[in-house]
């Protein structure tokens, strides 16, 4: 089944193949997403969607060795035990595997800040500059403070009645503790997007733009860009404001609405050039996108 650029927190946890153990559930949990599971002991290379929230990655119990990549990049090892952090921001899709390397259980806690809060943290440390904000993202890494934070979102899991007070109290806490020691505003960050060059933005638009009937290659496009794909789609949207699927999309829905209006060209005709397999997938894209069939927009006056 393919994978999404990017899913929820509540969606996310299927795509690690791991066993749940302890959900978050109740009113307690309006600030944080949170889970306790416990991974395969080995597994082949996983491929996992983005999320949009702040996502953390704890491991509390076991010793594994895990690999990441980005993209068709190299892998990269961790050496993960108790007291090991990930923080992922978001971005689109990329591949991990790993191996249990301990006798005892390997048991991981998966927490998930969500945005408004989060939001409310960075406008408190950085002001006005907040919107310039971007957590930085970090792997097997260890932090005391934030360690203990967690054991205590771990006891509210397993508590049989979450306290709500306490619940919302770490979730402050985790969401000041990122944005005073893992958030930064990006040196080269002016106008849009600067870490994705003028030029090389261009060059992939214009690219989508004049290859309408391409199969979307997320890895070609950021081949183009000289970028991991996880890079490219992060840094594409935040200087496009929409995903390079998107993009790709409006593309392709400029060019009908031309054809459907300059010329005669029939229906079929169009949904081919464009990049769709059959007329029927065009006729409803179009309509979702426009309200209209292609024949109704082809009579509007």
């Amino acid at each position: 089944m393919p994978i999404p650029d990017k899913t929820s927190a509540e969606a996310y946890l299927p795509y690690t193949k791991s066993k749940c153990l302890r959900p978050s559930r109740g009113k307690a949990w309006r600030d944080l997403k949170a889970w306790i599971h416990e991974p395969l002991r080995e597994t082949a290379a996983l491929a996992m969607p983005g999320v949009s929230e702040a996502y953390l990655a704890w491991t509390f119990t076991g010793e594994a060795e895990f690999q990441e990549r980005e993209g068709n990049g190299p892998w990269i090892t961790h050496r993960i035990k108790a007291g090991s952090f990930f923080l992922t921001t978001g971005g689109g899709p990329y591949e991990c595997r790993w191996k249990t390397l301990s006798p005892e259980p390997f048991l991981s806690m998966m927490v998930f800040v969500e945005l408004p809060l989060l939001t409310r943290a960075m406008e408190e440390v950085f002001g006005a500059d907040a919107p310039k904000v971007r957590l930085r993202d970090m792997s097997a890494f260890t932090d005391p403070d934030l360690n203990w934070m967690m054991e205590g979102v771990r006891q509210e899991l397993m508590a049989r009645r979450a306290s709500v007070l306490r619940v919302q109290g770490l979730a402050h806490l985790i969401a000041m503790h990122l944005a005073r020691n893992y958030a930064e505003i990006p040196k080269d960050l002016h106008g849009a997007n600067p870490s994705l060059p003028g030029y090389k933005l261009q060059q992939v638009t214009d690219w989508i733009e004049a290859h309408l009937d391409a199969e979307f290659d997320l890895d070609a496009l950021a081949a183009m860009a000289g970028l991991s794909k996880f890079h490219f789609h992060r840094l594409f949207k935040q200087a496009t404001g929409v995903s390079p699927a998107k993009y790709q999309l409006t593309a392709r829905m400029n060019e009908a609405r031309r054809r459907l209006r300059e010329t005669k060209q029939s229906v079929i005709a169009i949904a081919l050039d464009i990049g769709f397999s059959s007329p029927s997938h065009f006729a409803q894209v179009f309509r979702r996108e426009t309200r209209l069939t292609p024949s109704e927009y082809r009579r509007q006056p």
